[in-house]
């Protein structure tokens, strides 16, 4: 288990593949941990050195209280890249990782040789619909908000066909310290990087499912039209986590993706 103090906060990462290889990070969504790629490493090209890590508030990382701002939550990732050594890496980052990898070009283009933003969007709902999500999930804790989650998470042939591993993400939302889904909750609500991701120029593939409902297709299509040059895939039959539901599929767009930028 590798953990490391970061100003006032720990997180828990892991580093694995090969030491000398081509940096890989990922970064999750709101309510998982960095099990949420599981199924995607097997897929990977060997050679690879591949990094996932628990944001603030989730997994094993600390969680401190109150709201998180966003550039908070850049600023964690930079502090971890720095401490690992790792630039010129590809950045993969679903839901509000995949806003943390936007806020990290703009601000930090040296760490990034390339990213995919999958299920994502400049800018993710409005903030009043956040401010009732945050109401309803300190009212009756997340367990309160679980099962439309799990809706807007999955499409609904893998909520039917597939309900104990349905119960296993249902219960690491659930999971999820309260403070911590909160704090991230707070930082969506009021970010908006439409400015500063349309001026970015790196190589960038988004990543959409076709049943997502929390990031429609055309909300991720609408981010990716932001950066010039940028490549936009949808899987089908898949919500907000393809790379749960259709690992293979997804790790095929990520691999062209990776061997397009010569890094296998």
């Amino acid at each position: 288990m590798d953990m490391i103090q970061l100003g006032d906060v720990t997180l828990h990462y892991r580093l694995e593949g090969d030491p000398d290889g081509a940096p890989i990070v990922f970064a999750n969504s709101l309510g998982t941990d960095f099990r949420l790629w599981d199924q995607i490493l097997p897929y990977l090209p060997a050679g690879l050195k591949i990094l996932r890590f628990d944001k603030r508030g989730h997994g094993l990382s600390s969680c401190p209280g109150g709201d998180y701002r966003m550039d908070e939550l850049v600023q964690d990732t930079v502090r971890l890249l720095e401490a690992l050594e790792i630039r010129d890496c590809l950045f993969v980052g679903l839901s509000i990782g995949g806003i943390i990898a936007q806020g990290l070009a703009a601000s930090h283009p040296q760490l990034l040789r390339a990213m995919v933003i999958s299920n994502t969007a400049a800018r993710i709902g409005t903030e009043a619909m956040w401010l009732e999500r945050i109401d309803a999930a300190r009212a009756g804790g997340i367990e309160a908000l679980a099962d439309s989650v799990m809706e807007r998470w999955f499409s609904k042939a893998y909520r039917q066909q597939r309900e104990h591993e349905l119960l296993a993400w249902r219960n690491m939302l659930t999971r999820t310290p309260l403070d911590g889904y909160i704090g991230c909750s707070a930082a969506i609500a009021v970010n908006d990087f439409t400015e500063s991701t349309a001026g970015l120029s790196l190589p960038t593939l988004a990543i959409a499912g076709s049943e997502d409902g929390s990031t429609p297709p055309d909300l991720v299509r609408a981010t990716a039209d932001l950066i010039p040059g940028s490549r936009f895939e949808l899987i089908d039959n898949a919500g907000h986590l393809p790379c749960v539901e259709q690992p293979a599929s997804y790790a095929r767009i990520l691999n062209d993706f990776i061997l397009e930028q010569g890094y296998a």
